[in-house]
């Protein structure tokens, strides 16, 4: 056991740098209410990964999706959901097509396990969103500042801004 106090000014850096540590901030709250998730999962003996949550539950509402699509319905690249789509299907939990009218784009479908898995996790899902609902009214709509920071980034990006800075 590491008895050592931290250095000076190593103790909750991340809160005391403020707007400059934002993505950090992001990433933490990020990585803990997955871990908290996967605690959930365990509990009820599944091995779940966080990320396989969008692709799953978009299968379950909509049927059969392409890689495309799920990529735009998540807002996140076509190299995360292939990823995604990856490791869904060593999992036994998908499995994907070559579109008969164009082979580069893959159709992704749920299995006769995944779509027992979803139906299993539903309940655990629906109390997820009522949880964070309520975390959400208890921050003061962290949400819609979330929203905000997107729309901001599109207005403008961290990479723009950064570099109109240092052209100052």
């Amino acid at each position: 056991m590491n008895d050592k106090k931290p250095r000076e000014g190593l103790t909750d850096f991340t809160n005391r740098s403020g707007a400059a540590a934002v993505g950090a901030r992001l990433r933490r709250l990020s990585e803990r209410i997955d871990r908290e998730a996967t605690e959930l999962y365990a509990e009820l003996g599944v091995t779940f990964e966080q990320r396989w949550f969008g692709t799953l539950n978009l299968l379950d509402l909509y049927g059969p999706l392409t890689v495309g699509e799920l990529a735009q319905a998540l807002g996140i690249t076509h190299v995360s959901v292939s990823q995604t789509r990856d490791s869904l299907q060593r999992s036994g939990l998908t499995t994907s097509d070559a579109d008969p009218s164009d082979g580069r784009r893959r159709t992704v479908r749920l299995t006769k396990e995944g779509k027992a898995l979803v139906a299993r996790l539903k309940p655990l899902w629906a109390a997820l969103s009522e949880a964070a609902v309520e975390l959400d009214q208890e921050a003061g709509n962290a949400l819609a500042a979330l929203e905000r920071l997107e729309r901001a980034l599109d207005r403008s990006s961290l990479t723009e801004r950064v570099r109109r800075l240092i052209r100052k």
